[in-house]
């Protein structure tokens, strides 16, 4: 039977993880153990769980329990239903929420960086992306356009954040990721190479090739790097790169939102190299 509960007090302590707790507060870096983060709408939820993640508890629009949720509580067992009038769950968590459903969940152990690209062909690498809305959409191109995995330096925001899940679609939980260790550029772009990759920075150089030039696709292994809003990737990552790579533009747009360009860059970068044109028999 589902455990579901009325919310009537707001200032429940089993609520704080929908309400009260930052981004900062689920992350716990202090008792990793008992990281949490939120997924946000039936979909993304699904996602999770296929990807197996632990949920902890529901909360949700009291009309979705025999609606959309339905499905996800018969996954998640008697887990703690916290359910009430959209109105209120407003009220509590100061936002509304995506089709009335939040799923707080353990945080799953992050794999090694070399566990994830070791047999991979297409990686995405991303420097210092701070923007969850911007890390959310390249997550969903990366899966959508073939890449293999993303890599994360350090500094970028965190995958799990709650708005970079819900922009991803849940796809967050769909393509293999982690963060880099150690220093960047150094040790990251050691091990890209210890695993035969050639790295291609997307930026804005005299000493660039455009981005649909056939060597790049013929590229066995490739490594796209693509840096923060504003400043783009920094001058000692691209001079580490075999490519500085840029998307041509017209009507004197000079550059495009990393997220479009990811996008651009997926697509293009992930097509099979051309074929040879079969040798012509001489009459």
């Amino acid at each position: 039977m589902p455990n579901i509960i009325e919310i009537t007090d707001f200032q429940a302590p089993e609520l704080d993880v929908y309400a009260r707790l930052t981004e900062n507060q689920l992350v716990n870096r202090a008792d990793p153990d008992n990281a949490l983060f939120i997924a946000e709408s039936p979909n993304v939820i699904h996602r999770a769980l296929d990807a197996g993640c632990v949920p902890v508890s529901l909360l949700l629009e009291r009309k979705h329990i025999e609606g959309q949720a339905k499905s996800i509580i018969e996954r998640c067992g008697e887990l703690p239903i916290y359910t009430a009038p959209l109105p209120v769950l407003t009220e509590l968590t100061g936002f509304p929420l995506t089709r009335g459903v939040l799923c707080a969940m353990r945080r799953p152990k992050l794999p090694e960086p070399e566990a994830i690209v070791r047999n991979a062909r297409r990686v995405a690498v991303m420097e210092n992306v701070m923007n969850p809305t911007n890390l959310g959409a390249i997550f969903r191109s990366a899966a959508a356009l073939n890449m293999d995995a993303v890599l994360l330096t350090p500094a970028c925001t965190d995958a799990l954040y709650r708005r970079c899940v819900r922009v991803s679609m849940g796809t967050v939980f769909q393509i293999p990721w982690t963060y880099l260790t150690g220093t960047w550029p150094e040790d990251g772009m050691a091990l890209l190479r210890r695993l035969g990759f050639r790295t291609a920075a997307l930026a804005l150089r005299e000493d660039t090739v455009s981005i649909d030039n056939p060597v790049l696709n013929a590229e066995e292994k490739l490594a796209v790097l693509l840096g923060t809003e504003g400043d783009g990737l920094a001058d000692s990552t691209i001079a580490a790169c075999d490519y500085t790579v840029k998307i041509p533009m017209s009507h004197g747009v000079d550059s495009l939102n990393v997220a479009a360009a990811s996008a651009v860059a997926f697509y293009q970068l992930c097509k099979p190299a051309p074929e040879a044109p079969s040798p012509t028999a001489e009459a």
